[in-house]
C-alpha cells in the first residue's frame, strides 16, 4: 500500500469533487453499478459540465494510478528481485511508457506492431530481457514466456484479469517459486476495486 503525496492528494480530491458533483446532480446516475457506470458516460458527453466531469474521472485514476510512490516501490521490488525475470502490469499506456521511459525497460502496449510485440517477447522469454512492462494487451491470448515474479501497478475490477495475470507466472513455474505483487494506492477508489479484483466481496457474501 502506498500514499499520494500532499499535491497528488490535492488534485486527486479536486478531480473526485467535479465527478462526485456531477454524479449528484444527476438522479439517473446510479453510480457503484454497470449500468450506472453506463450512465456517466452518456451524461456526460450532453453538456460541458459532463465533460469536466469524465475527464476529473480519468484525472483522479491517472493519479492514483501512476503516483511517484509506485514507482518508487517498483524500482525496489525490480532491485530485489534482479536476475528474476518480472512482468510489470499496468491499466493504461500512459503508465506502460512511463515506467518505460523512467526506468529504460522493454513495455508491450496494443499499440506495439504485432513484429516488434513477437521480438519483445522472445528476447524476454531468453532472458536478454529480465523485465517487461504491459497493459491488459497480454491478459489473453497471447503465450507469455515463463516469469517468476509480477507486479499489478494497476488494473480493473476484473476477478478474472487477475486471475489470469497470475497465471502468466505460475501456468509454467511449477517446480519454482513465483511471487505476485499488488501495489495500491491508500485511501483511493483503488482500494475498492482491489478488492473486487481479488474476490473479496464474493468470498464475504459466501460468509
Amino acid at each position: 500500500m502506498v500514499q499520494l503525496s500532499e499535491s497528488e492528494r490535492s488534485r486527486y480530491e479536486a478531480a473526485l469533487a467535479t465527478r462526485n458533483a456531477f454524479v449528484r446532480n444527476n438522479r439517473r446516475i446510479q453510480w457503484g453499478t454497470l449500468e450506472g457506470w453506463k450512465q456517466f458516460l452518456m451524461e456526460s458527453a450532453r453538456s460541458p459540465e459532463g465533460r469536466a466531469a469524465l475527464q476529473a474521472h480519468k484525472e483522479a485514476k491517472k493519479i492514483a494510478h501512476g503516483t511517484e510512490a509506485k514507482l518508487r516501490v517498483l524500482n525496489d521490488l525490480l532491485h530485489k528481485h534482479f536476475g528474476e525475470r518480472a512482468l510489470v502490469f499496468t491499466e493504461d499506456n500512459e503508465t506502460v511508457y512511463r515506467i518505460s521511459d523512467d526506468l529504460l525497460l522493454p513495455a508491450i502496449t496494443h499499440q506495439t506492431p504485432v513484429k516488434e510485440r513477437h521480438a519483445t517477447l522472445e528476447r524476454f522469454k531468453s532472458g536478454e530481457y529480465q523485465t517487461l512492462v504491459t497493459s491488459r494487451v497480454l491478459n489473453e491470448g497471447v503465450d507469455v514466456p515463463e516469469a517468476s515474479i509480477a507486479i499489478v501497478l494497476s488494473g480493473s475490477s476484473v476477478e478474472r484479469e487477475y486471475i489470469q495475470r497470475l497465471g502468466r507466472i505460475l501456468r509454467k513455474s511449477k517446480d519454482k517459486k513465483a511471487v505476485l505483487y499488488e501495489v495500491v494506492t491508500e485511501d483511493t477508489t483503488e482500494e475498492h476495486t482491489s478488492r473486487r479484483r481479488r474476490g473479496e466481496y464474493r468470498e464475504a457474501e459466501k460468509g
